[in-house]
């Protein structure tokens, strides 16, 4: 048993996998800023840039992983979940956006679901299209200053319901 404990964290353990554990932690870190304030931005772009290189880290040293996998999924969620409980209350948006959001949360526990029901298995999608969506996503608050988020979050919240759409396609279809 000390054995089996020892090879998954001697696995576990990797630049790639402690990249994204730092987006957990910056996430968990980000609850204590207010939102906008330099320490925010700071934390956030952390997080950010953790996301676009732990999985180039991952193919670099070839410890590319279902675990990792995994774990970014998980990353990706206490930021996404942290990002909506800061940012949420401090913008303004027509009622017809949160419900879009809703939706598109709905989308995304029915794509999980159906990965358990159809693969028996937790599914993990990193697809062009979430991919671009999560870019998205991360440029959207450094463009509150600038432009009004009534005018850019449709913009995102489009590209996410496509992506969450063609997440459950791939899903349902076996080529996740």
């Amino acid at each position: 048993m000390k054995s089996r404990l020892k090879v998954f964290f001697d696995k576990s353990f990797t630049p790639a996998n402690s990249i994204t554990g730092s987006r957990i932690l910056l996430s968990i870190a980000l609850l204590f800023c207010p939102a906008f304030s330099v320490p925010f931005y700071v934390l956030y772009l952390l997080a950010g840039i953790s996301d676009m290189i732990d999985g180039t880290v991952a193919r670099k040293t070839n410890t590319a992983s279902p675990f990792g996998a995994k774990l970014d999924t998980v990353a990706d969620l206490v930021f996404v979940s942290v990002c909506l409980i800061k940012l949420l209350p401090a913008i303004h948006l027509p009622a017809w956006e949160y419900l879009w959001l809703a939706v598109i949360v709905f989308l995304k526990a029915v794509n999980v679901i159906s990965g358990f029901v159809i693969q028996k298995r937790f599914v993990t999608v990193h697809s062009l299209m979430n991919k671009a969506t999560g870019a998205l996503l991360l440029i959207l608050p450094l463009t509150f200053q600038l432009i009004a988020p009534s005018c850019t979050v449709p913009v995102v919240c489009a590209a996410a319901t496509f992506a969450a759409i063609q997440e459950g396609h791939l899903i349902r279809t076996g080529g996740a």
